[in-house]
């Protein structure tokens, strides 16, 4: 018998090309993705086996433009395409989703030059991070201390370092923002730029060693008098701050879509597990305390898939202001997966703390999207502040 989330994800309207890779997507995070998660989580342990057969499948060719090697699919159905593959493992999702989140400047921002030479990798399956935060620079990016500096007309040095950075390790290109050294002022001077891999001057520091998420890898990065083209640059020095949120307008609801494949992941185990599971000579779920919990996750969880196809369909359908849409999606998002996946422990009693069990990790895993992409926190100050009339 179908549910309200069933028939939910069945009212996606998707194109019929769209709707065949979503399918084909959800097949491979069923059979292959979902049975290694555990394992790898385990182990901490990089996917390459996941991500090999989504090459294979040509998803990173998804959301690259077709004049560039790839596919460029609606981010509609990106999005559904970030779900599946996290509700199959969180850690797949997010190195997969940070090739977009890194690579989406380059294509809305690069030069044509910028563009045919390094979307082609990315469609081709080469990986993307995205090089923002700081110590001293979080969810207040202008406190960033990296800096550019023009070192003649063709090159510039760079010299900071970047923390948390989402396959900062085994990027092919990594997009970073510093401060252009002749500029004074702390947000007019952040400017964007392209690494390439293997670039003197980068060095991995450490990779952190995370609650959840441990098979993604993330690491600590240093630039040491690092030296690039200044062909390299995305836009101008000094357009860093409006490329940066651009991108995070696009990649939070990317955030918000990994978050509610977790969430639904942790509610259908737990429907599972108290459909089979008796006390007291019934099952579990007959219980009415528990159906008044299931009606409330079941109904903000369908209302917020339900808000993150609404934002897919704003973007695709060309919206620029968007942005307060992004931020309670991401917000309301994150919590609720938090928050199932918390019941979902709950409702599996002393298993639900047992590896055994994928809740465990699932809980584990939702922590995080709480405070990447901005912390909810500052979701919160920004959703309330737009409602402030100016005086």
């Amino acid at each position: 018998m179908a549910t309200v989330l069933d028939r939910l994800d069945a009212s996606l309207d998707l194109p019929k090309d769209e709707a065949m890779v979503l399918d084909s997507v959800r097949q491979l995070a069923a059979e292959k993705i979902a049975p290694r998660a555990a394992g790898h989580d385990r182990n901490g342990t990089y996917p390459a086996d996941n991500i090999a057969e989504m090459n294979d499948l040509g998803m990173n060719a998804m959301f690259v433009p077709e004049a560039y090697g790839g596919l460029g699919l609606s981010y509609t159905v990106y999005l559904a395409c970030v779900r599946e593959i996290s509700k199959a493992c969180a850690s797949t999702g997010i190195i997969w989703a940070t090739n977009f989140h890194g690579m989406k400047p380059v294509m809305d921002f690069g030069t044509e030059a910028q563009k045919q030479r390094i979307l082609p990798t990315i469609a081709a399956g080469g990986i993307g991070s995205l090089c923002i935060t700081e110590p001293t620079a979080g969810s207040d990016a202008t406190g960033m201390k990296t800096r550019i500096t023009p070192d003649g007309n063709e090159t510039v040095v760079v010299n900071g370092g970047k923390t948390f950075i989402s396959n900062g390790n085994v990027a092919d290109h990594l997009l970073v923002f510093g401060k252009w050294s002749e500029i004074d002022d702390p947000r007019k001077s952040i400017t964007a730029f392209v690494v390439d891999k293997d670039t003197p001057g980068l060095e991995v520091l450490r990779k952190e060693e995370k609650m959840g998420h441990r098979a993604a890898p993330t690491v600590a990065l240093s630039f040491e008098d690092m030296k690039i083209p200044r062909e390299n640059i995305i836009g101008e020095p000094g357009d860093g701050l409006r490329i940066l949120l651009s991108s995070l307008n696009k990649s939070r609801p990317s955030v918000a879509a990994q978050a509610l494949g977790i969430a639904r992941a942790a509610f259908e185990d737990a429907i599972d597990y108290i459909n089979d599971r008796r006390q007291s000579g019934k099952r579990i779920v007959e219980f009415q305390g528990i159906q008044f919990t299931l009606a409330d996750l079941a109904t903000d969880l369908a209302m917020c898939e339900a808000w993150l196809w609404k934002v897919g369909r704003m973007v695709d359908g060309g919206a620029t202001d968007f942005g307060i849409e992004a931020s309670m999606l991401k917000m309301r998002g994150s919590d609720l997966a938090m928050r199932i996946a918390d019941e979902a422990v709950q409702l599996h009693g002393g298993y639900g703390y047992c590896q055994d069990y994928r809740v465990e990790r699932l809980m584990r895993d939702a922590k995080i999207t709480q405070i990447w992409e901005g912390t909810n926190q500052i979701h919160r100050q920004l959703i309330g502040r737009s409602f402030a009339r100016k005086e």
